[in-house]
């Protein structure tokens, strides 16, 4: 017998803010939501509305300890059932303390860790399995962003070792990152431009949840998110 598949193999989410979290003090080791989207977080976040910019807007203001972070995330998403996708618009207060990780990883884990990070310019997978995404890291050697790439710490063999453009502080950036269903292929895009596509650096057939992460040094930082955007395919295999 043919098996159906009914109207709806199109899975997305679109959050935009529009009013009030559903949560103030973001959640430590259990899932809380904000709207439309899972949040976890290393220490006690501050979770608003923020009231003197149109078109909604979540401030997210980590905990004041080193490390302390927070994720915002959707799905999991398996590439192979058509592709997915990630769209976020965020921006930082500080680029001396705040990290940024915005893309795919395949682990998520209840105590959030950051994917990927840069000091000094060696780049560091951080999660197991495999990533794809664009990163900033404050203790790198420049105030750049990277696309990064790779799996269970190793890094794809076409990463860049240096980024395209310079992070400013108190100023929007749109990421954009894309995963392919037949090759596992990521693309990394930045305000529009694409900065790098990594050839087969995902297995198809892994979930990846699709992240904004934001994770402080030394201090509390702050990370204002416009809008976040998730898309993938229903499975629909018996």
């Amino acid at each position: 017998m043919t098996e159906y598949q009914g109207s709806f193999g199109r899975i997305r989410v679109f959050e935009d803010f529009l009013g009030a979290p559903d949560v103030t003090t973001g959640g430590t080791t259990a899932l809380t939501r904000v709207n439309g989207l899972t949040q976890l977080a290393v220490g006690a976040p501050t979770l608003a509305q923020t009231v003197d910019e149109p078109g909604g807007v979540l401030s997210i203001t980590t905990g004041n300890t080193d490390d302390n972070n927070v994720v915002l995330y959707a799905g999991p998403f398996k590439p192979a059932d058509g592709g997915c996708v990630i769209e976020a618009r965020f921006k930082l207060n500080s680029i001396t303390l705040g990290a940024v990780f915005c893309g795919f990883t395949e682990t998520l884990a209840t105590t959030p860790v950051m994917p990927a990070e840069s000091a000094s310019g060696t780049l560091d997978l951080v999660a197991t399995g495999s990533e794809v995404g664009m990163l900033f890291d404050p203790d790198d050697t420049t105030d750049i962003w990277k696309a990064v790439a790779g799996e269970t710490n190793v890094a794809a063999t076409n990463a860049p070792t240096s980024g395209l453009t310079a992070v400013v502080a108190d100023e929007w950036n749109i990421v954009r990152v894309e995963i392919s269903s037949d090759k596992g292929d990521g693309s990394c895009y930045l305000n529009g431009k694409l900065v790098q596509t990594f050839p087969a650096c995902v297995t198809t057939t892994d979930v990846q949840h699709a992240v904004l992460m934001v994770e402080n040094r030394a201090s509390a930082v702050i990370m204002e998110v416009d809008y976040f955007f998730a898309e993938g395919f229903r499975d629909w295999t018996v």
